[in-house]
């Protein structure tokens, strides 16, 4: 059997697919535009994302037995904000990890809601790329918009529901959005009311090896693959990041170091530890100085 692997990066999505065996067959690249309408922001548009994964699943596919292809899962960016009205059309560009515009929101979040309830809420602190200071933006700064939202998804999960019909995320991408109990592993109440939203405009949340659904069958018949095709929930850029670079027989801990939008990273391996399978990675994360230096931990 065939797996199609997609990563949805912030210069291009990434397609890799591989045998049963773990044996790489083809790997494909496709760009799409990034744009910054003002200093300091970074969008894209969702349906580009779209366009260029069906384009090179299609390309990926060219030489092989689509017959063969059993599942299709994701990866990508983290945090970025895509909005749709009740007719799943999306409202505006996409607000990207990499956007700084929230520099008020966050602000308010930190220190007004304060964060040690950010805390308890979500087992993090607000910083400027996360997604809920996006959806407080868009309630401050495009009321309009603000009022048209019937759902709230991340960059990768739109893909999954332009393929599926199902609208989805998992565990490690909610954890980044400001968003998710992480202790509790659902939507936390208390965000959703400071964010002004419903808990019913965010996706269903699911593990990254859980099927969310089929594709659906005009896509099925575009790409020339079975309408019962899987697609995996998948996992964030960061969570996936860890997972990937876990090895047998070694206990791994892979520490963040970043600046706002410009993350620096370095990766510990502690030897002699059993390596246990792990259902989910554990983001934590501490504030190192007060211009925004932060560190995060994942833990295995």
């Amino acid at each position: 059997m065939l797996y199609v692997g997609i990563d949805l990066g912030t210069s291009a999505v990434k397609l890799l697919l591989m045998d049963s065996e773990g044996k790489i067959v083809n790997i494909v690249s496709k760009e799409y535009p990034l744009y910054f309408p003002h200093p300091g922001w970074s969008e894209q548009n969702p349906q580009d994302w779209y366009e260029q994964t069906m384009n090179g699943i299609g390309e990926l596919l060219e030489d092989v037995d689509k017959s063969q292809v059993a599942g299709i899962s994701f990866g990508g960016q983290m945090h970025g904000l895509v909005i749709l009205d009740k007719e799943d059309e999306v409202i505006r560009p996409a607000i990207l990890w990499n956007d700084g515009r929230t520099v008020e929101e966050t602000d308010y979040l930190n220190n007004v809601i304060g964060k040690e309830k950010l805390s308890e809420y979500t087992a993090n602190i607000a910083f400027a790329g996360f997604t809920a200071p996006k959806i407080l933006w868009v309630k401050n700064k495009e009321p309009e918009n603000f009022a048209r939202i019937a759902k709230i998804m991340l960059p990768k999960d739109y893909i999954a529901y332009r393929l599926t019909g199902v609208h989805c995320t998992d565990v490690s991408d909610a954890s980044g959005m400001l968003l998710f109990d992480v202790k509790n592993r659902n939507w936390s109440k208390e965000m959703c009311d400071i964010c002004g939203i419903d808990v019913h405009m965010l996706a269903r949340c699911y593990e990254s090896y859980q099927s969310v659904g089929t594709l659906l069958p005009h896509v099925a018949a575009k790409l020339g693959l079975s309408e019962s095709v899987k697609v995996a929930a998948g996992a964030g850029d960061n969570g996936r990041r860890c997972g990937g670079n876990r090895h047998g027989g070694r206990q791994s801990v892979q520490y963040f170091l970043g600046h706002q939008r410009n993350d620096l990273y370095f990766f510990q391996e502690i030897w002699g530890g059993s390596a246990q399978r792990a259902s989910f990675v554990r983001p934590c994360g501490r504030k190192l100085s007060f211009d925004g230096m932060y560190a995060q931990c994942c833990q295995l």
